[in-house]
């Protein structure tokens, strides 16, 4: 099916269209890497909050490597946290390829570069030079960027319809594998969804695309079958599907080899599906493996709060805000909003509105959000927005009231 646009046609947000976002399973390699990233990032704050971390993870056939920079006061014992999560995802199999206790393990961590750490620490010190306390209204950014952050009241998760589905589906094929509902699975897998939209409103699923890895001797048409009735049909609502929906499972026809094994694993690889499934723009940085004093995570962490706020509030009915940092700056570079048309006062007031309301300062993004915990594993799977199973700070809506006084709606 074709959508042409035409001039005869009228406005084009009143016209059909297709969107489409993919998410992957727990045990796919690039997510795998981004869990074992996180991991280790939380292990080091659980004992050390003001530690510093950024940690890459690549994974190929029998073999981790995982490096980066790390300071902290802490111990942690690496190859045991990357056999942990390993083994939590499931490869427990050595007909898997990949296995948490016989793959190879390579460290290569050093301590941040000084010339960073000047530009991001900001400590009182004693005349001995001992730390009194941190002063995070001064912290500088740990990196320059621009992060953005979006809001669409389409979903009760304030998130695009064709990620929370994609996330979904995903969700739901890793639990029907571990908890035995559909046999012979492994733990790599993808999805994807197409939803239509009629004047920027969701009314359909055009297309469900599920690649789900198996065992070799699984019969295909079962498989199909089964994943259509207990993953498909039991995460989309019926109301959304028809007769006309495409259900596509394994389109190649076999999926046997595959995690590690089949395909390379690197951090930070599946930026999109972190986010929101393609709807927006990006800045480029991923999240996982990096301490909250790097923006590309505290910066888009808060972007999306503060787009929730304004969309929950009803300033608009989608929103998208972007934040700039300089390293070494408390004080972002500059704060922009698109409503995409949606919105029920001008931008450049609801520019104003977030200077009034939220601190942009990365030490205060911190502090209020209270970022310097471990809770960074839980999300490197199955996306970092829109998680209402998960009680995360920057998914909160506390700002609601105090945006409507401001902007005089009630």
């Amino acid at each position: 099916m074709k959508y042409r646009m035409s001039a005869k046609s009228g406005s084009a947000s009143g016209r059909k269209k297709l969107f489409t976002s993919e998410s992957v399973t727990e045990g796919h390699p690039d997510k795998l890497c981004d869990q074992i990233s996180d991991a280790i990032l939380d292990t080091i704050l659980k004992d050390d909050p003001r530690g510093r971390v950024a940690v890459e993870v690549l994974l190929t056939n029998g073999v981790c490597v995982v490096a980066g920079e790390i300071t902290t006061k802490t111990y942690v014992d690496i190859p045991k946290v990357v056999r942990s999560v390993v083994r939590d995802v499931g490869y427990t199999n050595a007909e898997y390829g990949f296995h948490w206790e016989t793959s190879g393990v390579m460290v290569a961590i050093q301590e941040q570069s000084g010339d960073i750490a000047r530009g991001v620490d900001s400590f009182v010190k004693g005349k001995g030079g001992e730390i009194i306390k941190e002063d995070l209204e001064n912290l500088g950014a740990g990196d320059q960027g621009l992060m953005f952050g979006l809001a669409t009241d389409e979903t009760k998760e304030y998130m695009p319809l064709p990620i929370v589905l994609a996330h979904k589906l995903v969700q739901r094929l890793a639990q029907v594998r571990k908890a035995g509902i559909v046999r012979g699975l492994r733990p790599d897998g993808k999805s994807q969804v197409t939803v239509e939209y009629s004047a920027d409103k969701p009314k359909r699923v055009h297309t469900v695309l599920i690649a789900a890895q198996h065992n070799p001797d699984v019969d295909q048409e079962r498989l199909k079958q089964e994943i259509t009735k207990q993953v498909i049909k039991k995460v989309i609502p019926a109301k959304l599907l028809d007769k006309k929906t495409r259900f596509l499972v394994n389109s190649t026809g076999r999926f046997v080899k595959g995690g590690p094994q089949g395909d390379t694993g690197l951090t930070g690889r599946k930026i999109i599906v972190d986010t929101y499934g393609g709807t927006g723009r990006h800045g480029g940085g991923c999240f996982s493996g990096k301490d909250p004093s790097k923006v590309d995570r505290s910066g888009s962490y808060m972007a999306r709060y503060v787009a929730k706020n304004l969309v929950a509030a009803g300033l608009a009915k989608k929103l998208e805000v972007q934040i700039a940092y300089a390293i070494g700056v408390p004080e972002p570079l500059s704060v922009r909003v698109d409503t995409f048309g949606t919105g029920k006062i001008a931008e450049d007031a609801i520019v104003d509105i977030i200077a009034r309301v939220f601190d942009l300062r990365p030490g205060m993004i911190i502090k209020n959000l209270d970022l310097r915990r471990p809770i960074y594993r839980q999300v490197a799977a199955y996306g970092h927005f829109g998680r209402n199973d998960l009680k995360l700070p920057w998914e909160k809506t506390d700002k609601v009231r105090e945006i409507r006084k401001l902007a005089s709606i009630k």
